[in-house]
């Protein structure tokens, strides 16, 4: 059953809460920013999150955002859309088109063919890199020691302005030492944003560091699709 609007306002105020007292329990002055994942959501639902003052949204498929998201960021231009899903090339032109950052980025192929639609369309995009910190075969991602090449191409040769980094801990296994790992690797290369943490662990992720956290469920309930 579709949650209303008032419920949608309720989830997001909780999130609210969840994450302050996370931060104060971890003595963090920072509170991540809340990314609310509208995959598989209908309008009305984005609607209700708009209409509480939520701005900032993240989607895993293209086709999906292009569908519902271009006549609402034309009421509210002040949304900021991720895309946090993995992104195929023949997507790419749709993306850099609608998004204002792509957090997966993983791989040399789609660095350039994205350092090139942006080009095309004279768009300027922030990027994180993906992670994959459990070097899962079935997973995207870019593998640890792999990471430090991918950002040498991005940054020296394309120009892409990489904020910082994103990951997805396998769902079997304890998120603590994924997100560690995370934010060793990020301040080991000087990058700042953490894209880390979901539904079921994001309290776990503001108290380790995160600067964005990615929540679909805790606010919208589940999916319809």
């Amino acid at each position: 059953m579709a949650l209303s609007s008032q419920d949608i306002a309720t989830n997001l105020a909780a999130v609210d809460t969840r994450i302050a007292e996370a931060c104060r329990r971890a003595n963090r002055d920072a509170r991540p920013t809340v990314i609310a994942v509208s995959k598989g959501q209908p309008l009305a639902a984005i609607e209700a999150a708009l209409a509480a003052g939520h701005r900032v949204f993240g989607e895993n498929r293209v086709e999906e955002a292009v569908a519902k998201w271009p006549a609402l960021k034309e009421r509210f231009p002040d949304v900021e859309l991720h895309m946090i899903g993995g992104l195929q090339t023949r997507k790419v032109r749709d993306a850099v088109g609608l998004f204002d950052v792509i957090q997966s980025l993983d791989r040399p192929k789609l660095a350039r063919k994205l350092a090139a639609e942006m080009t095309a369309q004279n768009r300027v995009l922030a990027f994180t890199i993906q992670v994959n910190t459990g070097e899962e075969p079935q997973k995207g991602g870019v593998v640890p020691s792999d990471l430090p090449g991918l950002l040498s191409l991005c940054r020296d040769e394309l120009g892409l302005a990489i904020s910082g980094l994103m990951c997805l801990p396998p769902a079997d296994e304890e998120p603590s030492p994924h997100f560690a790992l995370l934010v060793k690797l990020a301040r080991r290369h000087g990058l700042e944003t953490l894209s880390m943490g979901m539904s079921g662990d994001f309290e776990v992720a503001a108290a380790l560091g995160a600067t964005h956290v990615r929540v679909g469920t805790a606010i919208f309930g589940p999916r319809s699709g």
